[in-house]
């Protein structure tokens, strides 16, 4: 098992990364919220896999466990589905002291750590990440929100968790298309902030698909480790932490435009691939950078480029994002292999110039 400290103003929590750790949460439920019962919020998949196990460990070691059960889907993660979960919450007599456990991959986690962050006015949030994108990015960090408006992640929190608890044997049972959703963030902190881990996926890309357990417990551990260092410099996202998001720019206007039903990985793999093509048009990167990224994200599977887009709808889209700053769409650009900066001042002619290359 590898353990990251994140350190945020005194407040610190712990991610654990290792297989088969959903075995041990009451051990390590004691060590950060002692506790004699909680709820664990998770979707009708997730709970068929690993639920009653995890009830079953979980009472055996004392803990009395209430399972929420919700449908699969990012259309799911609501201000509505969070309404409806406030009353069972209420009847089961959940307290500030009582831990809500996300189990499950993004959704879950956000729409979990939303509903953990307003009821009571904060209870303690676990996180028991099963998909690799959860496990990578969305468990670490503390942002929390719901999509609401067609417009994703705009009602929201920043709100720490106490714990993530990254059981890397749930990576076996994940869909290819989910497994390579996660490699795309797996990637994006490659492309921001460590050229060792980028190499690592070149040279060890058939191994990762294979998802060989030392390798994978490899890359999310630095991945995580890229995540946490950042957070620990700008919890609630006002300067460093933006590099984050690259790739999300574009990919978040993908999402939208499609009514969620393009996936965020996919969404955020050509939005890397938009965000390279408009740092070499910039001047910012050498072409071969961009074309390396774009290989390497090919060769997981992942898309390079939009299927039928319109170029105008996707700049609106753009607009309403929360990366918005006095009407300013905020970009993440490479301006070396691999170094990325913020960048706010980009002139629309340029960014649909990359756009209708790209179509």
């Amino acid at each position: 098992m590898k353990s990251i400290g994140l350190n945020l103003s005194g407040r610190e929590y712990k991610i654990l990364i290792g297989s088969d750790l959903l075995s041990e949460t009451a051990s390590l439920l004691k060590d950060a919220v002692p506790c004699d019962r909680v709820i664990v919020i998770t979707n009708i998949d997730i709970n068929r896999l690993y639920g009653k196990k995890l009830k079953k460990h979980l009472e055996a070691n004392g803990i009395e466990s209430l399972f929420l059960e919700l449908p699969e889907g990012e259309i799911h993660k609501s201000l509505d589905m969070a309404a409806r979960i406030y009353p069972q919450l209420i009847n089961h007599f959940a307290e500030r002291n009582t831990p809500i456990l996300a189990l499950g991959g993004g959704v879950i986690g956000d729409l979990s750590g939303f509903v953990a962050a307003t009821y009571q006015r904060g209870v303690p949030l676990i996180h028991l990440p099963t998909s690799l994108l959860s496990q990578v990015d969305s468990s670490i960090g503390g942002k929390v929100a719901v999509n609401h408006g067609g417009v994703k992640n705009i009602v929201g929190s920043f709100y720490q968790p106490r714990l993530v608890i990254a059981d890397t044997g749930c990576l076996k049972t994940l869909p290819e298309k989910e497994f390579a959703c996660g490699m795309a963030e797996i990637i994006k902190s490659a492309a921001i902030g460590s050229s060792e881990l980028f190499r690592l996926l070149e040279t060890n890309t058939q191994a990762v698909k294979d998802r060989s357990p030392e390798v994978m417990e490899d890359i999310i551990s630095q991945t995580a480790a890229i995540k946490a260092g950042i957070v620990c410099q700008d919890e609630t996202d006002r300067g460093i932490r933006n590099i984050l998001n690259f790739g999300h720019t574009l990919g978040h206007a993908l999402e939208s435009t499609s009514s969620f039903s393009q996936s965020h990985g996919a969404a955020v793999a050509i939005g890397m691939c938009f965000a390279a093509r408009l740092s070499v048009r910039l001047g910012l990167c050498e072409n071969e950078t961009a074309l390396r990224l774009e290989k390497l994200i090919a060769d997981f599977g992942l898309p390079t480029n939009p299927k039928d887009i319109d170029p105008d709808k996707i700049i609106e889209a753009m607009h309403h994002d929360k990366k918005v700053s006095d009407g300013r769409i905020r970009f993440i650009l490479l301006k070396r292999p691999w170094e990325a900066l913020i960048a706010e001042n980009i002139l629309k002619p340029d960014v649909l110039s990359v756009l209708e290359e790209m179509k």
